[in-house]
C-alpha cells in the first residue's frame, strides 16, 4: 500500500525565474530611464521577498515568539512580539542575516518609503549566486 503522506519534493527555481514568474509585465530596471523593482512581497508559509531589480532575497522567518519588544529594521518602530518576526535571510554559503519586519509589511513599506526599501536592500544584496538555505 502507498503512503498518501508522502509529499513530493520541493521544487527549485533560479531568481531570474521568480522574477518572471512574479512580475511578468513588469521591467525589471534594466530598461534605460526606468526605476529598477523594488518592493518586500509575502510568498507561501509565511516568507517574504525582497526584490530589487534582477535581484532576489529569501526572508525565512524564525521560529518560536520573542520575548521583549522588537525593532522594525524597515519603518524604525518599536513593535511588540506579537507585531514583529525575525527572519533569516541566507546571503552567502555559510553567512546569514537577520531582520526583523512587522508582520504587516504593507503598513510597514507605507511608514518606510522608498528610502526605507533602498536601505534594507543595500543591507542585504548582492546575494551571492552559491548561496542556498541548508
Amino acid at each position: 500500500m502507498s503512503d498518501l503522506s508522502k509529499k513530493p519534493a520541493p521544487q527549485s527555481f533560479s531568481a531570474s525565474e521568480l522574477l518572471r514568474e512574479l512580475f511578468p509585465d513588469q521591467a525589471t530596471g534594466e530598461d534605460e530611464g526606468s526605476a529598477p523593482t523594488l518592493g518586500l512581497y509575502p510568498v507561501a508559509d509565511g516568507r517574504l521577498a525582497l526584490v530589487h531589480g534582477r535581484q532576489l532575497a529569501e526572508f525565512t522567518p524564525l521560529s518560536g515568539q520573542a520575548k521583549n519588544a522588537l525593532h522594525c529594521d524597515l519603518c524604525h518602530h518599536t513593535r511588540s512580539p506579537s507585531e514583529a518576526t525575525i527572519y533569516r535571510v541566507v546571503v552567502a554559503q555559510r553567512r546569514s542575516r537577520y531582520v526583523t519586519l512587522c508582520h504587516s509589511t504593507a503598513y510597514c513599506q507605507g511608514r518606510a518609503g522608498a528610502a526605507g526599501l533602498q536601505a534594507l536592500a543595500e543591507r542585504i544584496f548582492p546575494v551571492e549566486s552559491g548561496a542556498e538555505m541548508f
